[in-house]
């Protein structure tokens, strides 16, 4: 930045206290990570005045030869990289793919069936305080109450009672893996289209450490920005069968032009997520997330669904008397950065919540392995043993700094 502390020191400072505290803190939120320079550098490059409505060949506006060039890289990387048949890369985020995607093959009132939020899934999937519940009419699955875990006979049953045209799968915060082959059987039993929202996974997807919905699904939604290790924005894969109605839905049906800078940093990501050094941060991603699991078990914390199988861990704090946002914020003036969550059939309003989400992602992005996750969650629990105690808070806060030393910000 050389034009910025001149121009606006205000907004300059600001980025800088960002960066301070990025680098100073440990980011254990499951939805967050840690970018290549590439992939900043891409972000922040002259794409990001680039006018082009349309897609590469069909624009409606001039001067869009490297614009065209450089989306079509993108798709061709994206159908590369997850093996899909269609790409759109012009999502601005993860809620317009979903949308999208909702509009290009359902009327206004369609029946919609998907993880209900509490019990894992996300607003965009039909919650009442997403503009999604105004549009179609969605039933909601929830996890069985003792294995907290989809319970797919439940799923078949709705899905036979309710009749409905689309069957979300996907989730913000569950930590098991999906049968998606089940989930395509009881889509086609009752004919409806099935959606696969891995937003949180797609990285893990991407490195085949976990298995991988697309050929199961007839569209797939996607962020680039969380395990995937990208930029902001979302992607869409699907079936040829739908594309050009896909396409049709995002430009011109619900966006402009395309942001071509978060383009830029979304082919950079999918050029990188071939790579043989992001495969094995994916496996360290699982591995380090299954420590914390094992860690916080063994001192006593109850882990939903009993472990994980991705890069999220969902803590259930009841049994240590402490509230999910008494929590987050305690382990926040220590420098360990987390949010709270609801967990499945909580007695707590959302903004309270009785659990905490836990995620290795970015820590991992930063060369911490098992060792490393036993040390902070060691941490964890010195602050939510007491979080009222000042001794605590500096001991917990000088060994944060000293882990944030050893492995700092690529």
């Amino acid at each position: 930045m050389h034009r910025l502390p001149e121009d606006d020191s205000t907004v300059y400072r600001i980025i800088q206290k960002e960066e301070t505290r990025l680098k100073s803190t440990l980011d254990l939120i499951a939805a967050e990570n840690q970018p290549s320079p590439a992939v900043m550098e891409a972000q922040g490059s002259v794409f990001s005045i680039k006018a082009a409505e349309g897609y590469p060949g069909a624009r409606y506006h001039a001067g869009c030869g490297p614009a065209d060039e450089l989306e079509q890289l993108a798709v061709n990387r994206a159908k590369t990289l997850f093996q899909a048949e269609h790409a759109n890369v012009q999502p601005h985020s993860g809620v317009t793919a979903n949308l999208a995607v909702y509009f290009s093959v359902l009327e206004m009132g369609d029946r919609v069936l998907s993880m209900k939020l509490a019990h894992g899934g996300h607003l965009s999937h039909g919650d009442p305080a997403s503009i999604t519940s105004r549009c179609f009419q969605f039933k909601h699955y929830s996890v069985n109450r003792h294995t907290e875990c989809i319970d797919y006979d439940e799923v078949n049953a709705l899905a036979h009672q309710y009749r409905p045209r689309m069957l979300v799968v996907g989730a913000s915060s569950y930590s098991r893996l999906i049968d998606y082959a089940r989930m395509a059987a009881i889509a086609h039993k009752v004919s409806a289209y099935l959606m696969v929202d891995m937003a949180h996974i797609a990285g893990l997807v991407a490195a085949k450490v976990i298995p991988s919905p697309v050929s199961h699904s007839d569209f797939i939604t996607f962020t680039t920005y969380k395990t995937l290790m990208g930029g902001r924005g979302g992607v869409i894969l699907c079936r040829d069968k739908f594309s050009a109605n896909l396409d049709k839905t995002v430009f011109p049906g619900s966006q402009g032009t395309p942001s071509l800078n978060m383009v830029a940093a979304k082919a950079v990501c999918f050029k990188k997520a071939l790579e043989d050094e992001f495969i094995q941060i994916q496996r360290n991603v699982i591995e380090n997330a299954k420590t914390m699991a094992a860690e916080l078990q063994q001192r006593g914390y109850r882990i939903v669904s009993g472990g994980t199988d991705n890069h999220l861990v969902l803590v259930d704090l009841r049994s240590k008397g402490i509230k999910g946002h008494i929590a987050e914020a305690a382990l926040e003036s220590a420098g360990i950065i987390v949010n709270r969550n609801p967990i499945p059939y909580d007695p707590e309003k959302p903004g309270i919540a009785s659990g905490i989400r836990l995620g290795s992602p970015a820590v991992t992005a930063r060369g911490m392995g098992p060792v490393e996750m036993r040390e902070i969650i060691a941490l964890v629990d010195t602050i939510l043993s007491d979080p009222d105690s000042r001794q605590a808070f500096n001991t917990v806060a000088g060994e944060v700094a000293r882990l944030c030393r050893r492995f700092p910000i690529k």
